[in-house]
This record gives C-alpha cells, sequence and structure tokens, in this order.
C-alpha cells in the first residue's frame, strides 16, 4: 500500500513537473505568503486610513486632501502638515511681490509682525531675551473638540508667536495638534506626557530654559488617562521643577480629584528645598475639595490668591462669556491655577503678574479654546 501511495504521489509529482504547475507543499507555502501579504497590504490600508483621517481633522480638508499631501510625503505626518500649512518658496515669493499671503493662523494683533505666516519662531526672535524674569503659559486646548480644530490649533499658534513665553503647560493635547506644534513652534522643547489619547504636554524655550530631566508619574486609579508630567530645568542659573497635569473631570469625581491633588502636593515637597517648583494645569478643583484637604501646604502658594486674587484672571472657564460649548447651563470656575513652591535659600524666582489669554474669538467664529488660558510673568533675582 505504502508503495502504491508513493507511486501516485511520484506520479503526481511528475505531471505537476511536465505541466509547469507547482508541487502541493509549495503550493501551500504560496498560498501562505499571498495571505501574508494581503494582510500586510490590509494593515498598511488601515493605518494610512487613520492618518488621513487625523490629517483631515487639523486641517479641516478632506479625505482627498488627506491622501494627496501624505502620499507626496511618504506617509509621514509631520511632513505633510509642514507642506500643507507652509506653501513653496516659490510660491512664498509670488504671494510676497502680489502684497497678500496665505494666513494659516489668525492674525490676532494689529501688527503683521505677529500674524500666522511669522509662525510660533519669529515672535522669539525678534523679542530680546531678558534674565531678569521669565513667563509661563498653562492652557487646557480642548483637543477633544474637533470642531474647527484646524482654525483653533493657529490660534493657539498665534497666542504663543504673540506672548512668546518661556514656559508653556498645555492640557487636553492630542496627536494632530502635537504634530502641528512640532512643525510651527521649532524653538521650542515639546515634552509630550503621553502619545495615545490626549494628554498633557510641557514647551520649553531652547533659548532659554536647559531640560536637565523629565519623569511621569501615574494617577493609580484615574478613570480618564491622566498623570503628572515633570520636568526639571534650568533658567538664568536658576533650578525649576515643572509640572503640569489634567486632573480628574466632573463634580462626580471629586474623590479621585482630590487623591491627585494630594499626589502633586506631595510631589512638590519632595523636591529639593534648593529648587522652585511650579505647577500649573487645569485642576478642575472646587475651593471646598482644596479646604476638605486641609488647604495648600504652607510653603506652597497659590499664585493667584499670592498676587491679590486679582478679578480679571479668577475665571478660566466661563460658559457666560466662552460659547464653545453652547452650553445650556452658565458657571464660572477657577479650574485652572498655578502653584508655587519658592526655594528655601535666596527666594531669586518671585511670581509678578498673571492674566487671561485667549479672549478673542477666531475669524472661525469660535474661541480657540473652552478654557481661556493663564500668562503668569515672574522676576527673577539675580
Amino acid at each position: 500500500m505504502e508503495a502504491a501511495g508513493e507511486k501516485r504521489e511520484g506520479g503526481e509529482a511528475a505531471r505537476c513537473l511536465q505541466a509547469g504547475k507547482p508541487l502541493p507543499a509549495e503550493e501551500e507555502e504560496e498560498e501562505e505568503k499571498e495571505e501574508e501579504e494581503e494582510e500586510e497590504v490590509l494593515h498598511q490600508a488601515k493605518r494610512r486610513k487613520v492618518l488621513c483621517s487625523e490629517f483631515a481633522a487639523i486641517t479641516s480638508s478632506d479625505a482627498a486632501v488627506a491622501r494627496s499631501f501624505l502620499a507626496g510625503n511618504g506617509w509621514h505626518m509631520e511632513r505633510a502638515l509642514n507642506a500643507y500649512f507652509e506653501p513653496p518658496l516659490e510660491k512664498k515669493e509670488e504671494e510676497g511681490a502680489a502684497g497678500g499671503g496665505a494666513v494659516n493662523c489668525i492674525d490676532l494683533t494689529a501688527d503683521a509682525a505677529t500674524t500666522s505666516n511669522a509662525g510660533v519662531n519669529s515672535a522669539d526672535s525678534r523679542q530680546q531675551e531678558d534674565d531678569s524674569s521669565f513667563s509661563l503659559i498653562t492652557w487646557n486646548i480642548d483637543g477633544l473638540d474637533l470642531g474647527s480644530l484646524k482654525e483653533r490649533a493657529g490660534g493657539i499658534c498665534s497666542y504663543l508667536a504673540l506672548y512668546s513665553p518661556d514656559v508653556v503647560f498645555l492640557q487636553e493635547v492630542i496627536l494632530p495638534q502635537l504634530s502641528l506644534l512640532q512643525v510651527r513652534a521649532g524653538s521650542y522643547t515639546i515634552i509630550p506626557g503621553a502619545i495615545d489619547g490626549y494628554f498633557a504636554a510641557i514647551m520649553l524655550k531652547k533659548s532659554r530654559v536647559k531640560l536637565l530631566k523629565q519623569e511621569i508619574i501615574p494617577f493609580p486609579t484615574t478613570a480618564m488617562m491622566r498623570n503628572l508630567l515633570v520636568v526639571h530645568v534650568s533658567i538664568s542659573g536658576n533650578e525649576l521643577c515643572l509640572m503640569t497635569s489634567h486632573l480628574e473631570s466632573t463634580k462626580n469625581h471629586s474623590k479621585e480629584r482630590m487623591k491627585q491633588l494630594q499626589i502633586v502636593l506631595d510631589k512638590m515637597q519632595k523636591e529639593s528645598e534648593s529648587t522652585t517648583v511650579i505647577f500649573g494645569g487645569d485642576t478642575n478643583l472646587r475651593d471646598n475639595e482644596v479646604t476638605k484637604l486641609g488647604g495648600l501646604p504652607n510653603n506652597i502658594l497659590d499664585i493667584w490668591e499670592f498676587l491679590g486674587k486679582p478679578q480679571h484672571c479668577r475665571y478660566t472657564w466661563d460658559t457666560h462669556s466662552n460659547t464653545n460649548l453652547h452650553a445650556e447651563y452658565k458657571c464660572k470656575m477657577r479650574f485652572d491655577r498655578v502653584y508655587f513652591r519658592p526655594a528655601v535659600e535666596g527666594g531669586h524666582i518671585i511670581p509678578r503678574s498673571m492674566d487671561l489669554i485667549g479672549l478673542e474669538k477666531l475669524e472661525c467664529g469660535r474661541f480657540a479654546s473652552d478654557h481661556w488660558g493663564l500668562l503668569c510673568n515672574f522676576d527673577v533675582v539675580l
């Protein structure tokens, strides 16, 4: 029987060879290879579809435009965004000669130097740097709202160009916004707290702020992907520990938010006494929650309170004035806060002022975010 079977197999192999066909085993290998190739093609197509969706979301374009720019730039998101927002040099020269030009970000001032084409880098080169002070912005930029995302992201860039802060704390950032900032804000080192979903990020002006180290501290029981992003830096010879976070949202998550605040305060106090510590972010805090924790530690200041509780910058989430959410309910909250723990020796850094930013509507009819940003200025005692 075995001999007969071998004979049949040998005969089949001979017939396959005569007919120029592959052997059965080779057919299986070829089928497996084809399946793997098909799977790879499907995976690539799916990945490219996701890239197209992200590109279209940030540029407010359609799938065809997204595919054109991505395909023309090797499916590299940053290069594609750069190509979209920055026209070719020849086109720029033609527009310059015609006295016009496309506005990629919204012009927020009468000064032509702060229009979108100036970008985030130009304000940095124009502004004379002064070692006796530094500035910080903290802002929840509402990346989860995809409406007018391109225009609002452009508005954020314009504000950064206008104020040229040394340090920026951002919350609720999504990957397309991060990609745009990486393209448009080359004068900043950008440290994201994650790359999935939405996250916080810190931007440091390269010419003023030297990054020493960074870390991410998880919030163990968060249900909203929240954590604490920490960087150690040097500014004008002073070592600082800078922190940002987006604490748990909504009234129903008060208990978790207070646990997260305690982690923040503990971390601030554990830092070396020779280091100035600044935390800023969207805390979602209600005043009674801080009271329940026993108030802030004696060596940690709420900068708004330290400056005398100025009313012009009290409410950073104001559905009376900010119409982005079209909220039926109207309320004002001091969600965004900046905490400060001075260095024990010398008191080299002193909070000077605080203001709201992002109060102007963009050309799309919306504000850059549903939160106002906070601009803080500090004096550095040399």
